[in-house]
Formats: structure tokens, C-alpha cells, sequence
């Protein structure tokens, strides 16, 4: 999906993913395109830093661990049902590098970080691996991660009206009932199939 809207020129800054798609390809024809991104990646995922004052070779979680506390900075996600979403949010600097060294076609330098969001209440941890030009604040860098929110709610809202999570369009007899509901018709039961 991202490779086709690359190619189809839409117009896009940043891209938001999820740990679950990794980071390698994706990070990579990011890069090329010259766009940013805030990718999830897993707590053991490797750091590394280069081009820095302090140098940093471990895991996301290690990093994350050895932080101290003036690292940490509460901000809002954006809004959610009950008011901001509000996290404690560390940003690291990784490396900056010039874009041109990725698309001749662009200049500039952009930084290589990581971004790592901290639950108020329980302390859970979750980590993005960022790309965005330099200067780029953490407070930007956390409203594109927060993005996701409003588009997660959004497919968890149609795939339960939809009745995918009840795999109810595996099958030729689940759409017609979802979108009657929709429609506000009522299925009379029969098969629409062609004999």
C-alpha cells in the first residue's frame, strides 16, 4: 500500500506503522522516497548510534531502562473518547545523515531516532524507530504516532459493524445480513447466489 502510494505521487509526509509490519523494507523505501516515518518496533530490536556524543549499541528496552529521568516528557497523543491521550515520551537522536545519500533527488540532513512511549498508569513501554528531517521536534514525532489511534478506532468501528470479527464475510451468507443492517433492510434468508 505504501509502495503504491509512492508511485501514484500521493501526497504524504509521514507514515505511521505498527511493530507488527516490521521495519527493514519499509524503512527503506521510506527513506528512498523521502518521506518520515514513526515505525514500532519490538523492545529487543538493536539501537544503534552513530555520528553522536553519546554512542548507544543495545536493545530498544535497554536503551529505554537507562534512561534518566529528566529523558521523559508528558505529552498528549492526540485526543481520544475521554480527552487527551496522555503519555511520558523519551526521544533519542541516533544519527543524522543527509538525504541525498538516499535520493539524489533530495537535500538536506534528516535524523535517525527513537521514539519510546511510556504508560502513565503501568509503566508499559513501546518503541518507533523515526525518520524525519532535522529539527524535527519529539512533540511532532508524537502526534504522527498518535495518528494511528484515530485510524485503528476507525477499523475496529467498520470490522465490527462489517462482522469481520466473527469472520462473517469468509462466507457469500455474512454480507448480505451486514449490509442489509447497514442499508436498514432485513435478509429474508434466501441464497441471492446465481443457481
Amino acid at each position: 500500500m505504501i509502495a503504491q502510494a509512492i508511485g501514484a505521487k500521493v501526497p504524504f509526509s509521514f507514515v505511521a506503522v505498527d511493530s507488527v509490519y516490521g521495519t527493514g523494507d519499509i524503512e527503506a523505501m521510506l527513506r528512498n522516497a523521502g518521506k518520515g516515518y514513526v515505525l514500532g518496533i519490538a523492545s529487543n530490536h538493536q539501537i544503534r548510534s552513530w555520528g553522536k556524543a553519546q554512542v548507544l549499541v543495545d536493545t530498544a528496552g535497554n536503551v529505554a531502562q537507562s534512561l534518566p529521568g529528566k529523558a521523559w516528557r508528558r505529552l498528549s497523543a492526540g485526543d481520544g473518547t475521554k480527552g487527551p491521550r496522555l503519555y511520558d515520551w523519551a526521544y533519542l537522536e541516533l544519527a543524522d545523515l543527509e538525504a541525498g545519500d538516499y535520493n539524489s533527488t533530495l537535500t538536506g540532513t534528516w535524523t535517525r531516532g527513537l521514539l519510546i512511549r511510556r504508560n502513565i498508569g503501568h509503566s508499559e513501554l513501546a518503541f518507533f524507530s523515526t525518520w524525519c528531517p532535522k529539527g524535527t521536534s519529539a512533540k511532532k514525532l508524537v502526534a504522527v504516532e498518535g495518528s494511528r489511534w484515530s485510524i485503528e478506532d476507525g477499523f475496529e468501528t467498520a470490522k465490527n459493524e462489517f462482522g469481520l470479527d466473527h469472520n462473517e464475510t469468509r462466507s457469500w451468507h455474512g454480507w448480505p445480513s451486514c449490509l442489509a443492517g447497514h442499508a436498514g433492510l432485513r435478509h429474508d434468508g434466501r441464497d441471492p447466489s446465481p443457481s
